[in-house]
């Protein structure tokens, strides 16, 4: 696993990321962006995330047999 920071290329990531860090804002933790234009927990959560403030991992999903079968073949 690694630990990434950059922007996730996938929209859906993305919304995901940065939905879980606005919640975050609003149960009371500090904005990580020094000047803050605005007071919305999700605009400040957005722009934290294009920036690479937030560390993410995403798991690997495990491989089904009917994956690994299909791979084997090509």
């Amino acid at each position: 696993m690694t630990v990434q920071t950059k922007a996730p290329e996938s929209q859906f990531a993305y919304v995901v990321l940065a939905a879980r860090r606005a919640r975050q804002i609003m149960a009371g933790a500090p904005p990580m962006l020094e000047s803050v234009r605005t007071q919305k927990a999700t605009r400040i959560a957005c722009e934290e995330v294009t920036h690479g403030l937030i560390e993410y991992d995403f798991p690997e999903v495990p491989m089904t047999e009917e994956e690994k079968e299909a791979k084997r073949r090509k």
